[in-house]
């Protein structure tokens, strides 16, 4: 079985966490070698379980921030907490950030001064920033280009956007990361995105436990679920599976200076 990764999930998660060491046994049992685990979801405490759960685990590697949902509560002492969390060589990005026109659970200017914040951070801290975007592709592009994209790079994590807005992502230098999604049944739009992020632009992921993939869809996800994800992502681009599968872990080792495979 060839080595997959999962890009994005939330180990911290209430309905995850309780049972971290099988779906940690699951994930080995699937072949996914590394995991990425995003904070960021409601208060601090996210972020430093989080990054506990990966100075406990050696596959996991730790990504923290405030979310969107949560930009109001992105004031100084939750960036100063951050800093102080990216002390831990676990961490290994800033997010995931951005914005969400879709369910607006903080005011837009909260969001964007939010994601201002944290395009100013990854730069300071020479960390690659996670990106979360949501029925607001102009907007994150027209901020990204004011405020630069971080040298160390970026990710767009479960990408929901058409063909047209992966390629102006690719462009910026994002790597695009594609979800359970890809599975649903009515995600047309989404798989023609798919076939044409080039291959060393291209991630996977779970968001766990959110998103589950088809046929698991209406369940908890969990980051051995990323296979079905993979497996789309094979038949739609036509691609050799082991090629392919080396191309997504050396792309998440380049973007996340993580020991290649």
């Amino acid at each position: 079985m060839d080595t997959i990764v999962d890009a994005h999930c939330h180990l911290a998660d209430p309905r995850l966490y309780p049972d971290l060491d099988g779906a940690l046994a699951r994930a080995a049992g699937a072949s996914v070698s590394t995991i990425i685990a995003v904070g960021a979801i409601d208060t601090i405490e996210t972020d430093r379980l989080t990054v506990e759960i990966a100075d406990r685990h050696p596959q996991v590697f730790a990504a923290i921030g405030v979310h969107p949902h949560n930009a109001s509560d992105c004031d100084e002492p939750r960036i100063a907490a951050l800093t102080a969390l990216a002390r831990s060589p676990k961490v290994v990005a800033i997010g995931e950030t951005g914005l969400d026109c879709h369910y607006m659970h903080s005011p837009a200017n909260a969001q964007e001064r939010a994601l201002r914040r944290h395009l100013e951070l990854a730069r300071a801290l020479d960390r690659p920033v996670m990106i979360h975007c949501r029925d607001a592709e102009r907007r994150l592009c027209e901020i990204v280009r004011e405020n630069g994209l971080p040298p160390a790079g970026g990710m767009i994590h479960c990408f929901t956007g058409n063909a047209a807005a992966a390629q102006e992502f690719v462009e910026f230098g994002f790597y695009v990361s594609f979800s359970g999604i890809l599975t649903f049944k009515k995600a047309d739009a989404l798989r023609a995105a798919a076939r044409l992020v080039p291959d060393d632009r291209l991630l996977i992921e779970t968001d766990a436990p959110y998103l589950a993939p088809e046929p698991y869809r209406g369940k908890s996800n969990e980051p051995a679920f990323v296979r079905r994800t993979f497996e789309t992502m094979v038949a739609l681009r036509g691609a050799d599976a082991s090629a392919l599968a080396a191309r997504i872990c050396d792309n998440l080792a380049r973007l996340f200076r993580l020991p290649a495979h």
